[in-house]
This record gives C-alpha cells, structure tokens and sequence, in this order.
C-alpha cells in the first residue's frame, strides 16, 4: 500500500490535462495522522505541480485522516462518501471539488 507521501510525489503522473480545461487553481491538502502534512497541487494552463508545504493562497483546502487519503487516491474510498461522513472537509471552491476527482486518474 502506498504512503501519503508516495501518492503526492505520483500526482502529477496521474494528471489528466484533457479533463483540466479550464481549471486554474491551487489546492491545499492537510493530511493528519501518520505519514501527514500538508502538500499544495497547483494546476494552470494543462499542467500541474504538486509541492509539500502549505499554498500561499488556495481556491480549496481538503483535510483528511491520512488513511482516508490513501483510500481515496487507491480508488477504495469515494470522496463524496468520504465528504458526507465527515471524513473529509472542504474549504473554498466546491465547484473545483466536484472536478477533482475526474482531473486525477484514480488507481
């Protein structure tokens, strides 16, 4: 099973531009728990960066249980299961949230 850290480093890799059109923004996530901390996704023009550390400015900020992050990433939990649960919070755009997981390629 892979760690929190490991699904931020391949991030980018499963980035789906064609499903990005038009989305310019900056995501913060705050993982707790072991193996946590807090990594910023930075998608523009069909790309996407994802560095750790915190965004100066973000358009949406989830917070999750690192176990909940990996089984989410790994396809065996639903964000909006997750979301619904309490499990995972939001903070700014819940537009942007509903695209994310079509933007990412799920395992």
């Amino acid at each position: 099973m892979p760690t929190v850290k490991e699904i931020f480093d391949n991030m980018e890799s499963k980035f789906r531009p064609d499903k990005a059109a038009g989305v310019n923004a900056t995501i913060q996530y705050d993982i707790s728990g072991e193996g946590g901390g807090t990594w910023n996704a930075v998608i523009k023009d069909g790309t996407c960066k994802v560095s750790p550390g915190p965004a100066s400015n973000p358009n949406l900020t989830l917070q999750m249980a690192s176990q909940d992050w990996i089984d989410m990433a790994s396809g065996k939990a639903a964000g909006q299961m997750l979301f619904m649960s309490g499990k995972l919070k939001l903070k700014g755009d819940m537009g942007l949230a509903m695209k994310l997981g079509s933007v990412f390629q799920i395992a």
